[in-house]
């Protein structure tokens, strides 16, 4: 562990106004879906029991206009979340804006230029030399290397940066369909903006000390995210549980090895959860007890699949009852098919 570590400082999460999984099906997908008894199913057995939308389709039905209205959308709602989540992770390491060497913001439901990066320095009051940093269209997996990323900037320049996660997922209501895969999509997506501070060599926080990857791309029609003129459109194979099951062993044994740890040596495990499924299948191919996945269960529960923020409201979640020198692991997985881990360690 070298001075010049990148340490996790501080974290901040926001969210737009919540609406039960219930009543989204009965005011609004029970229609979409003409009662289709399969989309029933498949909502009732989400895991989900709240999600947050900046476009609550009880009230507006987005699933017709244009991507470029749905644009328009995401910058016009993105900024308050944005500016909540990187105030409340700024507060918590106790760090001005203007102290910021790196802004890096990751988001596969939205662009925009000037982005939300540049916006959101101006109104912060950051750095006229401030470097950015976009990470787009990654999906679901995108904080991991976007940490990994900052972390590296960290190290390299010895000076703080912020990593913002901002997913407006309800932007992108589909037109009516048979497709299960977008059944499936529909009952677990949710918005969310999530924040973390990284700092360099801090006595306090959590050292970020190894980020792997996995790409299997003989399964990369498993999971897509496509810009279609009708917004961004997901497909979401039920095979692709098969496939995590088959590397998500590896990757994280992989990368413990590399510290000389094993799975009973880690006190956290903040896993991304795509979906209840998944997280049974992570649980059992890493022979987990059922609680080290409370956290991944609670957090899909209470606010859905939040894209690439999810696991950082996890991460926030499980971090509190680490003790000095325990270890997190931080996973999650989207298009490619590709699985991301990193490896977090309490100072």
């Amino acid at each position: 562990m070298t001075a010049g570590a990148a340490v996790v400082t501080g974290m901040g999460y926001a969210a737009p106004a919540s609406v039960t999984q219930e009543a989204l099906w009965d005011g609004f997908f029970a229609g979409h879906y003409s009662n289709h008894p399969v989309a029933r199913r498949i909502f009732a057995a989400a895991g989900v029991r709240t999600r947050h939308a900046v476009a609550n389709p009880l009230d507006e039905d987005l699933s017709t206009w244009s991507t470029g209205a749905r644009m328009a959308r995401y910058v016009a709602e993105s900024m308050p979340l944005a500016k909540q989540a990187v105030t409340h992770a700024l507060d918590e390491a106790g760090l001005a804006a203007g102290d910021v060497g790196l802004f890096a913001v990751a988001s596969c439901t939205g662009y925009s230029t000037p982005g939300v990066d540049i916006r959101l320095a101006r109104d912060l009051g950051m750095s006229a030399d401030l470097q950015r940093l976009f990470v787009g269209h990654m999906g679901c997996y995108a904080a991991v290397p976007a940490l990994g990323a900052v972390s590296d900037f960290v190290v390299a320049r010895g000076c703080p940066a912020v990593l913002l996660c901002l997913e407006l997922t309800s932007l992108h209501v589909q037109p009516p369909t048979h497709d299960i895969d977008q059944m499936v999509s529909h009952s677990l997506f949710s918005d969310a903006a999530a924040a973390v501070v990284v700092e360099p060599g801090a006595v306090d926080g959590f050292e970020v000390v190894d980020v792997v990857a996995r790409t299997d791309v003989a399964t990369a029609d498993h999971m897509t995210w496509e810009v279609t003129d009708l917004g961004f459109r997901m497909r979401l194979s039920p095979r692709v549980p098969d496939v995590l099951a088959t590397h998500v062993h590896s990757v994280v044994t992989g990368m413990l090895d590399r510290q000389a740890l094993s799975i009973e040596d880690i006190a956290a495990w903040a896993v991304h959860p795509g979906g209840p499924r998944i997280l049974d299948v992570v649980a059992d191919r890493l022979t987990l007890a059922p609680e080290s996945l409370a956290a991944s269960r609670r957090v899909l529960a209470e606010h859905g699949n939040c894209s690439s923020a999810t696991v950082l409201l996890v991460l926030s979640e499980v971090t509190s009852d680490v003790p000095s020198g325990g270890y997190v692991v931080m996973t999650a997985f989207g298009p490619g098919l590709t699985l991301y881990a990193a490896l977090l360690r309490r100072r």
